[in-house]
């Protein structure tokens, strides 16, 4: 009888991971110091989000949309310090990107190479968008300027970046 009651786990409890904590410590800050110090070496390497790739990946390997808000508004805030923008803007969008991707990532297969694809571009186009409403109607900056086609550029490049990522970061997944 026990296995009948394994057969009928929702999806959520069949594919659910979890890392070990200095995974979960390590591979956000390297991300964060990354994404805010190498464009000073590199000053073409801003098109790059690190720390958004890794709340996308984290939010959908736990499938816990409570998990992804928090990674995301986190890694977000812990970005806002290091960077010279408003403290608050990047743990916002970043907890939007996490809540929606844990979600998705309960209905969707989110480890189908496809989907990954599309999500990494899309919630790079998202967060451009959140960051233009947020800077916008919220912070009432009417200096802002939106490139599309940077916007898509740099959602293209984030979304080379995340595939490896990826299936590097999927070897550290333990099941829950």
């Amino acid at each position: 009888m026990a296995g009948l009651g394994r057969m009928y786990s929702s999806r959520r409890e069949m594919d659910e991971h979890v890392f070990h904590p200095a995974i979960s410590l390590i591979v956000p800050l390297v991300a964060i110091f990354a994404g805010a110090y190498l464009p000073r070496l590199a000053p073409w390497l801003i098109i790059l989000d690190l720390p958004l790739i890794v709340v996308i990946f984290f939010a959908v390997a736990r499938r816990s949309p409570i998990s992804g808000v928090l990674t995301g508004g986190v890694i977000g805030m812990l970005q806002d310090l290091l960077l010279n923008q408003p403290i608050g803007i990047n743990g916002m969008v970043k907890a939007i990107v996490g809540y929606i991707a844990a979600s998705i990532s309960l209905r969707v297969d989110v480890d189908a190479l496809a989907t990954r694809v599309v999500m990494n571009f899309g919630f790079c186009l998202l967060q451009s968008v959140l960051m233009l409403g947020i800077y916008h109607w919220l912070l009432q900056d009417v200096n802002v300027q939106v490139r599309w086609l940077h916007e898509l550029l740099r959602a293209g490049v984030n979304t080379v970046i995340a595939i490896p990522l990826f299936f590097l970061l999927d070897s550290t997944k333990q099941q829950a």
